[in-house]
């Protein structure tokens, strides 16, 4: 069994649930946080769209593959022999500096107000939390939370620590989009998806500076249909 801190034998991967978050802003944080720590994917459930304001330029370094149906996201990460593991305070929750990870892992992360789910809860092996060791808050911002369980499963996974250059990590070259997005595709949900386009086309949802520019465009790129 190897111990805390020894460089892994395999070779594991994160990935990022994204369900039922009430403000779409904070995926673009999300992706911000995911690229600083390493995750393969970020995977959209239901609604695919969202701002991406606060990202940073990060969404175009995160591959993204979208799903209409939790089900099918965790057909798809069983595929993969990934754990699910859910951001969640219950009963039989590990705090995260225990590091209670086996293999590659998906995080699914909980709505700002409620968190998870009783369904999105089915869907997950195990539960992580963060410890609290101050009175005046009952819980962390989803992107917050996001980022410390990320932290500690790349510590534990033993990924590569990023090259730094005076105060800051280098950024890479910005990859080319072709095949870099994913979008499953069936004709229920192309039918799902115009519906969801029309609900939220006046809502300018992905641009980082405000602009007008069509949500379906921007949807386009970063999703190969």
């Amino acid at each position: 069994m190897e111990k805390e801190g020894e460089k892994k034998s395999e070779v594991y991967e994160s990935y990022v649930v994204v369900h039922n978050i009430a403000k779409r802003h904070n995926v673009g944080t999300l992706a911000r946080s995911a690229t600083a720590f390493g995750v393969a994917e970020m995977i959209l459930v239901g609604r695919r769209d969202f701002n991406a304001f606060g990202s940073h330029g990060s969404t175009s370094h995160m591959r993204f593959r979208h799903f209409h149906t939790l089900s099918l996201a965790r057909t798809y990460l069983k595929e993969r022999d990934c754990d699910i593991c859910g951001v969640e305070i219950t009963d039989n929750a590990v705090p995260v500096n225990a590091h209670p990870f086996r293999k590659s892992t998906a995080f699914l992360v909980g709505n700002e107000g409620t968190g998870l789910s009783p369904k999105e809860c089915e869907m997950c092996d195990f539960f992580v939390y963060i410890p609290q060791y101050g009175g005046g808050t009952a819980s962390l911002n989803v992107t917050v939370a996001a980022s410390i369980v990320l932290q500690h499963f790349a510590v534990w996974a033993g990924f590569s620590e990023r090259t730094r250059e005076g105060n800051k990590f280098i950024v890479a070259d910005k990859p080319a989009l072709t095949g870099r997005k994913f979008c499953a595709e069936t004709a229920e949900s192309i039918a799902e998806e115009r519906k969801l386009k029309k609900e939220s086309a006046a809502n300018g949802f992905f641009s980082e500076s405000g602009s007008n520019e069509n949500p379906s465009n921007l949807l386009d790129s970063l999703f190969d249909s």
